[in-house]
């Protein structure tokens, strides 16, 4: 991604030594953070400040790079109960894991990985690019692009490829509250030039019902088998919504989200972190005293309301992920 003129990715390993963007820290400031054990890696994935299914998929295959020969299988088990929904996560870990056994440079097998994760999400946003118009007006939730993806993103990368085949569009970024997942969309989309405004979450529904939304494109965090979809709250009822007024609904989900296991997302476990999240803004207490709240971070869109899901290897219906990507 392009940041003040310079490129960057979201998480890298150098000599030993894992750099990272601190999400935490966006949009107000840029800072590098730099993680040298397993453990640090472990809270930076909880406390989301690496964030984004493949990103957080590569964080952890670093990490593993990272660990001690004695504390592999303990960073594995730890790691893998970090987050319990993206199956990124799961994927990355798995694919160490066989990396070990067969003997390679876990060191190289992390780098790897990582650098098949950004080829598949730039052949996402090649996929996804001629669904976009010139004049289109486009709905993203949550941030699914470099940030969360290592680099090119999965829901931005079409409308980074868009822009740069020279069309003209607008997208509006839900704000995606607790925790405002739609300021980093909004940072992004402002260093690739991109048109856009901010929104709050609930105005979707009222610009979609004025005819001012032409598309939406939102990433996922698990695609199980029968094509349902499960992303930051708030995907559903966006879908619904796009449903009920006939707009075009579409997720982008490289092959590493794909989950075969699961025959529909009533089985993908919800996170569902501290109400804190919701309880305070800015490090301050908005709630009144004694207030509980519920803060679950994702819900699953049935395939019902999917028009396409955007992958590396083409546009395919939610009923063709499973024979298209049978050999997972």
């Amino acid at each position: 991604m392009m940041i003040s003129g310079k490129e960057y990715r979201a998480v890298w390993l150098e000599n030993g030594t894992i750099f990272a963007i601190d999400q935490a820290a966006l949009p107000g400031k840029f800072k590098i953070i730099k993680i040298r054990k397993w453990q640090e890696m472990v809270r930076a994935i909880k406390n989301m400040t690496i964030r984004g299914a493949p990103a957080i998929g590569a964080a952890a295959a670093f990490g593993m790079a990272i660990a001690p020969e004695l504390e592999f299988e303990q960073a594995y088990r730890v790691l893998w109960e970090s987050r319990p929904t993206a199956r990124d996560l799961f994927t990355a870990l798995e694919y160490m894991r066989d990396a070990k056994m067969k003997g390679k440079n876990l060191a190289e097998v992390a780098q790897e990985y990582a650098d098949k994760v950004v080829e598949i999400c730039k052949k996402i946003g090649e996929n996804g690019a001629p669904l976009i118009k010139d004049g289109m007006r486009i709905l993203t939730h949550c941030n699914a692009g470099a940030l969360a993806t290592i680099d090119w993103g999965t829901a931005l990368a079409p409308m980074r490829i868009a822009k740069q085949q020279g069309r003209k569009f607008t997208v509006f970024a839900d704000e995606t509250r607790p925790r405002l997942q739609g300021l980093l969309t909004s940072w992004e989309l402002s260093n690739e030039g991109i048109y856009h405004f901010i929104i709050a979450d609930n105005a979707a529904g009222h610009l979609m019902r004025r005819g001012e939304i032409d598309l939406v494109i939102t990433g996922t965090d698990r695609v199980a088998r029968n094509g349902d979809c499960a992303n930051k709250i708030g995907t559903y009822e966006k879908a619904v919504l796009a449903h009920e007024n006939g707009i075009p609904f579409y997720i982008a989900a490289p092959s590493t989200t794909i989950d075969l296991k699961l025959e529909s997302g009533d089985l993908i476990p919800i996170e569902e972190r501290s109400e804190e999240e919701v309880l305070n803004f800015a490090g301050k207490r908005i709630a009144p005293p004694g207030a509980k709240a519920r803060n679950p971070a994702f819900d699953v869109t049935p395939a019902k309301y999917i028009t396409g899901i955007i992958t590396e290897k083409g546009i395919f219906r939610p009923c063709e992920i499973a024979s298209s990507f049978n050999k997972l």
